[in-house]
């Protein structure tokens, strides 16, 4: 569902999907990173998290540590984004495939033709991706607000974690599979990718947002007044809404997190399409 070329067996689709998704994945942290970095530290590190916005954080971080300072951190997910994205699409393409029967097919009432094949693939990646995606983002995380990390602390937040990714990978499924059978036409140039993909994928971010604010406080373990890095998470939702004035508070970080969103799943959908038709121009389908 994630490419238009015609499907072969549905381990052969796995296999190709875990190829093509590792340059998806190489291609989002290369193009989005220095925005993921300033997104965190507003959300979770001391000194930023209190006040500030993007442009406040970008400067306080380049006079700080200079243009090194918006890649810390950079390397787990440079590797790891490649492993837990080419692992999400490696499942959703072989599971889509093979329940490509009466009862996967069945449409649910009421959704434009939405198949129980995308939710049902698309909920079963996301549980994959975020237990590779889990230990990455927490070293992740630890790096770009200057601590270090603990092996047995690897799965911190992993409830925020599966949270968060199951809500931005089943919507980006879903639209992605919505514009694929209403307008085809989209996925034909490469303006059309980039769009659909960034929008289906910031459109899910966007939904999740306040997860991913708690993920990586949680992770981070941000001091929250006299609870400390022991904070639950309801207390870390009062802190925030207190701290900020209101709701807006379980958005801090979200424009550069749009941002990066925006470009590194535009650019990485260019690329995985074009390593999808190589694929089939080699006969490997």
């Amino acid at each position: 569902m994630t490419h238009s070329e015609t499907r072969g067996h549905w381990l052969r689709e796995g296999a190709i999907g875990l190829g093509t998704g590792v340059l998806y994945g190489i291609t989002s942290v290369a193009v989005g990173h220095p925005f993921d970095t300033v997104k965190t530290k507003m959300q979770a590190q001391t000194g930023f998290v209190q006040g500030g916005g993007m442009l406040t954080s970008f400067a306080k971080v380049l006079r700080a540590e200079g243009v090194r300072g918006l890649y810390r951190g950079c390397v787990p997910p440079l590797w790891g984004s490649g492993l837990y994205r080419s692992t999400q699409f490696a499942v959703f393409e072989a599971l889509f495939t093979k329940w490509n029967h009466d009862h996967g097919k069945r449409e649910i009432p009421h959704t434009d033709g939405l198949q129980y094949r995308v939710l049902g693939a698309g909920a079963v990646a996301s549980l994959a991706r975020a237990l590779i995606e889990c230990p990455i983002e927490y070293a992740k995380v630890a790096r770009q607000t200057g601590q270090s990390w603990l092996l047995r602390d690897v799965y911190t937040g992993f409830g925020m974690q599966w949270a968060r990714t199951t809500g931005v990978m089943v919507t980006y499924f879903v639209i992605i599979d919505n514009i694929r059978r209403n307008h085809p036409s989209v996925f034909s140039q490469p303006l059309g990718q980039f769009l659909a993909s960034a929008g289906a994928a910031t459109f899910g971010f966007w939904l999740v947002w306040p997860f991913e604010v708690l993920k990586n406080q949680v992770q981070a373990k941000t001091p929250i007044g006299e609870h400390g890095v022991n904070a639950t998470i309801s207390e870390r939702v009062r802190y925030l809404i207190k701290a900020h004035g209101g709701i807006q508070g379980l958005y801090r970080g979200i424009l550069p997190g749009t941002y990066r969103s925006f470009l590194a799943n535009g650019v990485s959908m260019v690329v995985m399409a074009w390593a999808q038709r190589q694929v089939t121009a080699l006969g490997l389908r």
